[in-house]
């Protein structure tokens, strides 16, 4: 029987794969010695009934886990990963007791690979060293990984930091970490890039009250062989003050049975011994790490975001925790200028007089300066406008233009060189100043500072313009070109530049798309670990950008052929994804069943649901879209988003409005009575009158979708966006817009308009696609649906 290490308090064994008929007895002395020296954080050692409460309520097993259903629920990253025990070196970060240590547990009871701890405050250099050598001879002669857990490895230093890395760098060990500070800071650079961070969230009270309940109820770790009541609201009060932490929790729950003798056969916790078990908590807060940075950055966002109240708390926790009020008023003075700026000019000074104030009288009085900064800032108006000098900044790293002539001093070399031969003094004029010419030849008409309309800054707005209006006209309407002008401002579809003008079309397609994709995505505002399910994603946009928002989450696809899918497949291969990231495609062409999901997917239950255009192509008539609405609440989880853009055809553009405005400008000769025509006939088409007997898809609009989703349970906002594109249309698109036979709207129109009005609007489209591109116009619908209730 192979040998076995058994794990603390009776938990499941890990195997050692031995070869068959090999016990330990047939291992090497060295190896024998080196399980008998390994320091195992989960090794059995102490009676697991002596064990502090706490430790003997850890999740054993990945469904034990209570609440960072971020990453251990159904779907997730991390969930697949240690059920298929596929794990790679990991990273664990969050404040204490949310359940780093006790996710490492669940791996070692989960995984067949070797599982070794140690603690970073307890080893050094020649701990690792040995470590790496147990695992190195286990790989050797059996081939088993080895998953090192390392307990607070922010408090190695670089050094024992660097021992680790080769070996997690060639596979020898499989590195889990756990840290209460920001690894990006306090992990070595070369360690982090190797492993995947998740973050722990503090528990919901909902949480830390099944937690609770889940002890009192559990006989054989916790106390459910006791009889134990509460007075109302004792446990609530635990709860409460625990603020998130588990292992604070269940430490006062512990205190609180132990210390309470047992009356008539039961222990019952007043409030009084619930508050004395619980005493109020320190506040959460180091000078020099993670949680320092957070809480200045809650503060800065507050007041950015104009919330006294906020802002006021955060002052309040920073000084109750021994901030350094310098720290504070620099920050401020810093927001003063970044995030107020030209809206409010004097909240500078006022913030420069209150650290003044504080410098002259400190605390406790100082407290009062350090408020009125705090409440002056929060309240003012706010502009970021000053942002403009990163914009200069960038196009001076880019472009290093001389100076013009003009501005040149003229007190060294005027007459060699007429350097400041036709500076405009602005003095002389009675505005105090004159339009000419400041910025380089290479960069007129370059824009870097747009003055918002809030506060001080709304007051000059209006004089900003207006003088860059003159300046603009002066310099352009100058017969004397500027020294390095030579842009050419006109084109003709003759010209040399046709194809390179053509290239610049579809980078212009590609810009529509791309705002599709982020409006979309900006919508949805997908988490890191919400379960993404794309439809019609032949072109892999969302795609993509899915798996870039969501990485510990989930992005499924359905596609409409499976050339579509080979192609993202191919993609993602030469994207080098890991197995777990690779995104799961199915051929589908609408929305799949819950269980066509599971099958597809092994996820039945999405957080986002994402479509560009659902319905075009759709030839069948019917109310689709309530079928659309119907079909996709069952996939989505409660308050799950369905985020789609769809463009109505009776919002789409319009050949009248083409017609009128070319033949406005001249590019068109039509007559008022013809453009007339084509409106009523277009507007006929649209309202579903003459016809032909169109299909009802073609009708569909803002009400119908509002009144779909509302059936369906769904709660929709509809934003319209208004999208426009220089599109090159062709003959080839014309002839199939005018077929009376196989258009529905060139038979609606024709029926309309007659042969002859048909005809020539037809022939005028001709002659002005000869011309170059048009501006096409149409409006389309962002909608986001949320799911009100799972039923």
């Amino acid at each position: 029987m192979p040998f076995c290490c058994n794990r603390q308090g009776g938990e499941a064994a890990v195997p050692l794969n031995f070869p068959e008929n090999q016990t330990a007895d047939c291992l090497p002395a060295q190896f024998n010695a080196n399980l008998m020296y390994m320091s195992d954080l989960f090794s059995a050692g102490a009676d697991a009934a002596n064990s502090p409460l706490a430790d003997r309520m850890r999740p054993r097993t990945l469904d034990d886990i209570i609440g960072q259903d971020h990453i251990v629920g159904q779907g997730r990253l991390l969930r697949r990963a240690i059920q298929a025990d596929r794990i790679s070196s990991l990273i664990f970060y969050g404040p204490p007791g949310t359940g780093k240590t006790s996710l490492a547990r669940v791996i070692a009871n989960t995984t067949k690979a070797w599982f070794e701890s140690l603690n970073a405050v307890l080893s050094g250099v020649k701990d690792i060293r040995d470590a790496i050598d147990r695992a190195s001879e286990r790989r050797k002669l059996y081939g088993q990984r080895t998953i090192l857990f390392v307990d607070e490895v922010h408090r190695w230093n670089k050094a024992q930091q660097d021992a680790l890395l080769p070996w997690v760098e060639n596979g020898t060990v499989i590195l889990v970490g756990a840290t209460t500070e920001n690894p990006f800071f306090e992990v070595n650079r070369a360690l982090v890039s190797r492993s995947r961070i998740f973050q722990l969230k503090s528990l919901e009270k909902s949480d830390l009250m099944l937690t609770a309940k889940r002890t009192l109820a559990d006989k054989e770790r916790g106390y459910g062989k006791l009889n134990v009541t509460f007075e109302g609201g004792a446990l609530e009060h635990l709860v409460e003050v625990a603020g998130g932490d588990a292992r604070s929790l269940l430490n006062a729950l512990e205190l609180a049975v132990e210390t309470t003798p047992e009356k008539n056969g039961g222990i019952f916790i007043t409030m009084e011994a619930a508050e004395e078990s619980i005493q109020r908590r320190a506040v959460l807060y180091d000078k020099d790490g993670d949680y320092h940075f957070d809480t200045i950055s809650a503060f800065i966002k507050s007041v950015r975001g104009s919330d006294p109240d906020a802002a006021l708390y955060w002052l309040a926790k920073m000084l109750r925790a021994g901030e350094d009020p310098a720290f504070i008023f620099r920050r401020m003075i810093i927001l003063a200028s970044e995030d107020i700026g030209m809206a409010d000019p004097y909240a500078l000074g006022v913030v420069i007089a209150c650290a003044e104030s504080f410098d002259r009288i400190g605390f406790p009085e100082g407290n009062y300066p350090l408020a009125e900064a705090c409440l002056y800032l929060s309240t003012a108006p706010k502009s970021n406008s000053a942002m403009a000098f990163f914009d200069a900044m960038s196009v001076v790293n880019k472009e290093d233009a001389e100076v013009p002539s003009h501005l040149r001093d003229s007190s060294r070399d005027k007459e060699g060189f007429g350097h400041g031969e036709g500076y405009v003094y602005p003095h002389a004029y009675r505005e105090h100043w004159k339009a000419q010419q400041y910025l380089p030849s290479k960069l007129q008409g370059k824009l870097f500072y747009t003055p918002s309309q809030i506060g001080y800054e709304k007051t000059i707005r209006k004089e900003v313009l207006r003088k860059r209006e003159l300046q603009a006209a002066a310099l352009l309407g100058s017969d004397t070109a500027l020294p390095g002008d030579g842009e050419y401002l006109s084109w003709s579809p003759k010209s040399k530049g046709m194809e390179a003008w053509m290239r610049r079309l579809e980078s212009g397609r590609s810009a529509l798309l791309l705002s599709d994709r982020n409006a979309i995505m900006d919508e949805a505002a997908p988490k890191r670990h919400d379960r993404i399910l794309v439809l019609r994603a032949d072109d892999g946009l969302l795609v993509w950008e899915g798996l870039r928002r969501a990485p510990e989450g989930l992005c499924a696809a359905c596609v409409t052929s499976e050339a579509a899918r080979e192609t993202l497949r191919r993609f993602a291969s030469s994207a080098s994804f890991d197995d777990t990231e690779l995104p799961k495609i199915a051929v589908q062409a609408g929305l799949p069943s819950p269980q066509a999901a599971e099958d597809f997917f092994d996820c039945s239950v999405f957080d986002c649901i994402l479509v560009r255009e659902p319905w075009r192509g759709i030839k069948s008539s019917g109310d689709y879209t309530g079928v659309f609405a119907a079909s996709a609440a069952p996939l989505l989880a409660a308050k799950g988003r369905l985020v789609f853009i769809a463009s109505p055809p009776e919002a789409g553009e319009r050949l009248s409005r083409i017609v009128e405005t070319e033949a406005a400008s001249g590019l068109l000769k039509a007559d008022a009575a013809l453009i007339h025509s084509l409106k009523q006939a277009e507007s006929a088409f649209f309202a579903g009158q003459k016809s032909g007997g169109a299909a009802e898809n073609l009708f569909w609009n803002e009400e119908t979708l509002k009144s779909s989703f509302f059936n369906a349970g769904f709660d929709i906002k509809i934003r319209v966006l208004e999208q426009k594109e220089e599109r090159l249309v062709t003959e080839r698109d014309i002839s199939l817009w005018f077929n009376k036979e196989k258009s529905l709207w060139g038979a609606s129109v024709h029926s309309f308009m007659g042969e002859a009005d048909f005809e020539a609007v037809k022939n005028l489209l001709v002659e002005r696609a000869k011309q170059g591109p048009m501006l096409w116009k149409w409006k389309s619908l962002l909608c986001r649906a949320v799911l009100l209730a799972k039923t």
